[in-house]
């Protein structure tokens, strides 16, 4: 018999081999007609996959993560099995779940190609497939007979991963009807519980990300177990589309890109960069009253700065490379990290216990080399300014620190309107199994992730664990948000590291004389500001908050007539510190409020002859709201009173 723990405590015994799906069915029909995954002792694995030991389980449902995970990764393969009916000679490289679906890439030959107007056909065999509820069989091989297997069906790309990548005696396949694929998994244990697919777009992916190989398509597809919740999936894109901030930070002139400047190096408009402006403003105001010290760094730094922190080790290949200059001997970098450079501040000058923490802030730009197919807006950029923090602080000043940073990026969020249901936290942690992929000791490791948790837990977070997603030089809490239309969106992080003070040989002198290595502990609440920036276009679908906006009134003078009297509106309102525009166009009072509807204005003021001799300004507020006339004195309390109501949660305080 083995012991089974569910998440709430309880345990039950079964037999030996028992499995996911046996355990569902034992609980209640219904649950075992909706699990699609299950977890054993924090794996994801197949509801078929037998336990023979004592172990922790958890059972998935495609709402869950891991359950769409599942569900993705086989629709995946369906999507490559369905290729390979279509285009006999196909070649496949990677096909993996995401976030909000799934992909493949692959390769026609004689130089076909995959075109929009296919995938109609290509989703009609990917349902044709699924109705004959195919399993999806697991299978442990050797490294030779795989390459054998794969070399055997004319797969290069496959038996080039192979060799290169996957060792002997760690080498799974998944085969359902005709097609076999190289996989880790999970999955869903057959294909018939896919009921509604729809491809959502195509692009260019070169193979193993290296612009030097070739280039493959890549099919971006998503699936449901039941046609409803692709009809409201399909909804959500068309009002996703309506948000795009692409589309409106052009409308509202805040940012654009140049090829000239070159790709994925955005240019902040003059709207734009107030609005970034008054982003940092209110962040320095908060981080003003927790204690931190702004500083500015370089751009650039010695290779070797990089070298010494790891990050060239492990980041090198996603960074600008190395600038040479010939007559030194010396080689630069375009800064893809801020951190080391605020080890290099901390280490400045002898530092005491009674010092620490120090808490070092900068609004940092950073580069990184992304592939110019992987680039999107501000989303997803090779410049960008991170709203970075590092705290050196002793060892028993950690889970202090950390749940200071926590009530920063909660009131942050909170700011902006994200409730608690819409935020999300992860505890991301390393693999202890990789170990190529991270530095320090296990100690090290331990006591950090152990911080993280116990700070999680104290400030009643139920946080998810991920294994193997932590940085390379320690775990992390990273904080996701669901906008309007459900979407999540990774923004904050706090990060603790025991291991960069060690390999930049920081120290201070403790109570009793010795010298010390302090603890680091990295924040950004925003994560990046072009990042936040367009997260929050997308939520408000750029309707910001007053007090943010770029311009939060327009004035509209009825005919030229009233030029001079909205001028003395404008400066009346900029005065008392409201941010006011005059639309003196010669257009028609309809055309400029359409107008700066557009560019989602929160109100408009109009002005003609009454108003002139009154005093007053006649009051219309965005998207058709509430109109009223009142004096300009009025008008102008009203707006600041809204703005300063909105703003009172950037007041808070650190706690004791």
């Amino acid at each position: 018999m083995v012991k089974i723990q569910f998440p709430d405590g309880s345990v039950r015994e079964y037999e030996n081999g028992v499995t996911g799906m046996q355990i569902a069915e034992s609980i209640s029909p219904a649950l075992a007609r909706n699990v699609v995954a299950c977890g054993v002792n924090g794996e994801t694995t197949e509801l078929n996959r037998p336990i023979n030991e004592d172990a922790k389980i958890a059972l998935y449902r495609f709402e869950d993560e891991e359950g769409k995970h599942a569900f993705w990764h086989t629709s995946a393969h369906l999507l490559a099995e369905a290729l390979q009916e279509l285009y006999p000679g196909i070649q496949f490289g990677f096909g993996p779940a995401i976030e909000s679906g799934f992909f493949y890439d692959v390769l026609l030959p004689n130089g076909e190609m995959i075109k929009e107007g296919d995938f109609k056909k290509i989703e009609d065999k990917m349902l044709e497939l699924a109705r004959k509820d195919e399993a999806v069989v697991r299978q442990e091989v050797g490294k030779a007979d795989a390459i054998a297997q794969f070399a055997a069906a004319g797969q290069t790309y496959k038996v080039e991963h192979i060799e290169q990548d996957l060792e002997d005696g760690s080498i799974t396949t998944y085969t359902q009807g005709a097609f076999t694929d190289l996989c880790k998994g999970p999955h869903i244990v057959s294909t018939g519980i896919i009921k509604a697919i729809k491809l959502t777009s195509i692009a260019g992916a070169f193979w193993r990300g290296d612009a030097k190989r070739e280039q493959m398509q890549r099919l971006y597809g998503i699936s449901f177990p039941k046609k409803k919740m692709l009809d409201e999936y399909l909804v959500m894109l068309e009002e996703a589309k309506k948000r795009d901030h692409r589309k409106i930070g052009k409308e509202m002139e805040l940012f654009m890109f140049s090829d000239r400047v070159g790709k994925g190096l955005p240019i902040w408009l003059p709207k734009g960069t107030d609005l970034r402006l008054r982003l940092t403003d209110m962040l320095r105001h908060i981080q003003k009253r927790f204690g931190y010290q702004e500083v500015i760094t370089p751009h650039i730094g010695s290779k070797n700065l990089y070298v010494t922190s790891g990050h060239y080790a492990h980041y090198g290949k996603d960074s600008f490379q190395p600038i040479h200059t010939p007559e030194e001997d010396e080689e630069y970098m375009l800064k893809p990290m801020n951190c080391p450079h605020h080890c290099e501040v901390f280490a400045s000058k002898p530092r005491s216990y009674r010092e620490l923490p120090f808490r070092c802030a900068e609004f940092g730009t950073v580069y990184r080399y992304e592939q110019s197919g992987e680039l999107h807006g501000l989303t997803r950029v090779r410049s960008f300014t991170q709203d970075d923090a590092h705290i050196f602080c002793r060892p028993d000043q950690v889970k202090g620190e950390f749940l200071r940073v926590l009530d920063i990026i909660q009131a942050v969020f909170s700011i902006f309107g994200f409730n608690e249901e819409q935020v999300e936290f992860q505890i991301s942690l390393r693999d202890p199994k990789d170990t190529e992929k991270y530095i320090g000791t296990d100690e090290m490791w331990a006591t950090a992730e152990q911080a993280i948790i116990d700070a999680c837990a104290e400030r009643g977070i139920n946080a998810r664990q991920e294994t193997g997603e932590a940085a390379f030089y320690g775990p992390k809490l990273d904080c996701m948000v669901k906008d309007v239309i459900g979407r999540r969106w990774q923004l904050g992080t706090i990060q603790v590291d025991y291991n960069l003070p060690m390999r930049f040989k920081l120290e201070y002198t403790a109570d009793d004389n010795t010298k010390k290595v302090p603890v680091m502990v990295h924040r950004a609440p925003f994560g990046s500001m072009e990042r936040f920036t367009a997260v929050l276009i997308e939520h408000t679908a750029g309707h910001f908050p007053l007090w943010l906006t770029p311009d939060q009134v327009a004035i509209l003078p009825i005919s030229e007539k009233y030029n001079d009297y909205a001028e003395k509106v404008q400066d009346y309102l900029n005065t008392v510190g409201v941010r006011a525009v005059v639309d003196n166009r010669n257009e028609k009072i309809g055309r400029k409020v359409r107008d700066n509807e557009i560019k989602r204005i929160p109100y408009m003021v109009i002005v003609g002859e009454k108003e002139a001799a009154e005093g007053t300004v006649a009051m219309r507020q965005q998207g058709g709201g509430e109109q009223a006339v009142m004096t300009m004195e009025e008008f102008g309390k009203r707006i600041n009173d809204e703005v300063a109501k909105m703003l009172e949660a950037t007041n808070i305080k650190p706690r004791d």
